[in-house]
């Protein structure tokens, strides 16, 4: 029996993990950390991705952990909304015409617990070097060696197995880096008729509002070239000036990172596969990281299972080209433009948003781009 392994045991390694294992494949996940983690990190599921947990027969249990969000909003630093935009426009493209707002930490474990027993998930296994030739791969780890015949790259940003094939990650870092405070509070009190999910304008201080299980976030752009106590400690001012509640803010915890807009050149590198961030990287504007990578996840795993089962090779190379087609242009395009209209503050780009609201068959176009559904036909 062929055998995959995969590093790395986020929503990207694992959804991997049950696709290849649903198909009869000997698989065996390889996890640098103790556990699974948990930090909140990415906590938006886009209409198609819930299609495809539904197909893993998962989707349930992350709607009943999650929330469901139909609308989202355009709104003025301090004012109202100027445009909200229903994805029950969707109702025909789709069995999920919304977004279910849950951290990805909900997510692993019901793909963990949703593996078959013969699965093997080692913990703290971490990925020191690859070798691969056309037999196969040897995969060093803080263990001992891991041999198989493929390895999946699904190990983050700084994917060790990027590295060990010595593959480029090439691109840009943004201007600004990004503040996120997850708070304690109840924001539909304090700003009335606010979305689940909410983009601000302001020509000086955009900033994310959107809601998850847990808490609400917030998104905050923050300078580079100051310190990240000095922006941490200046954090509960800037809060107030979101909405003054009369007292501080409740923060339960902030962190603050650069953003970068990163790809490789290559998705396949012959017994070597790599998926989400260890593949591309972008900004978190829109949702767009965890769910393209998911879709990777699906698409690649997929490709892989039908070449194990007697496709032919070139089945694995077009999953592979046709991913990378997707990260440049329609996720990092996508995640640019989002970023690119949040310095907007003129009257007619306003005026293009209420009209794009307005139109059902408008909207419908921009919302299926705007959660990557296009990007899925566009390499079928």
């Amino acid at each position: 029996m062929s055998t995959v392994a995969i590093a790395g045991a986020g929503p990207v390694g694992l959804t991997a993990a049950l696709m290849l294992a649903r198909r009869g494949i000997d698989v065996t996940v390889l996890e640098q950390g103790p556990g699974l983690a948990a930090e909140s990190r990415a906590s938006t599921f886009h209409p198609p991705t819930l299609d495809m947990l539904r197909e893993l027969d998962v989707a349930d249990a992350l709607l009943r952990k999650g929330l469901v969000a139909s609308t989202f909003q355009y709104r003025e630093r301090g004012g109202d909304a100027i445009a909200t935009l229903d994805l029950g426009v969707l109702a025909g493209d789709t069995a999920f015409p919304y977004r279910v707002q849950c951290e990805q930490s909900k997510l692993t474990p019901i793909l963990l617990d949703a593996l078959p027993d013969g699965v093997q998930v080692r913990f703290s296994h971490a990925v020191q070097g690859v070798s691969a030739d056309a037999r196969g791969v040897r995969v060093a780890t803080s263990r001992g060696p891991v041999d198989c015949d493929y390895l999946l790259g699904a190990d983050g940003a700084h994917s060790a197995v990027r590295q060990g094939i010595s593959a480029d990650f090439e691109g840009s870092t943004y201007p600004e880096r990004f503040l996120v405070a997850s708070v304690e509070e109840d924001l539909t009190a304090a700003l009335p008729g606010i979305a689940p999910i909410n983009y601000v304008f302001d020509p000086h201080e955009w900033l994310v509002l959107l809601r998850t299980p847990d808490h609400w976030r917030v998104l905050l752009p923050t300078p580079d070239g100051t310190s990240d106590a000095h922006e941490l400690h200046r954090l509960p001012g800037r809060l107030t000036g979101v909405a003054d509640l009369g007292r501080p803010w409740r923060i339960a915890h902030a962190s603050l990172y650069r953003v970068h807009e990163r790809v490789t050149s290559r998705f396949r590198v012959g017994r070597v596969l790599l998926m989400g961030d260890a593949a591309h990287v972008n900004n978190p504007l829109g949702g767009l990281g965890m769910n393209s990578g998911i879709h990777d996840a699906v698409r690649m795993a997929s490709a892989l299972a039908d070449v194990l089962g007697g496709a032919p090779d070139t089945v694995l190379d077009r999953a592979a080209r046709q991913r990378r087609t997707v990260a440049v242009e329609h996720v990092q395009r996508t995640s640019r433009a989002n970023w690119s209209r949040l310095h907007r503050h003129d009257a007619e780009y306003r005026r293009q948003l209420r009209e794009l609201a307005a139109d059902p068959v408008a909207a419908r176009a921009h919302l299926r781009r705007a959660c990557l559904m296009d990007s899925l036909e566009a390499t079928a």
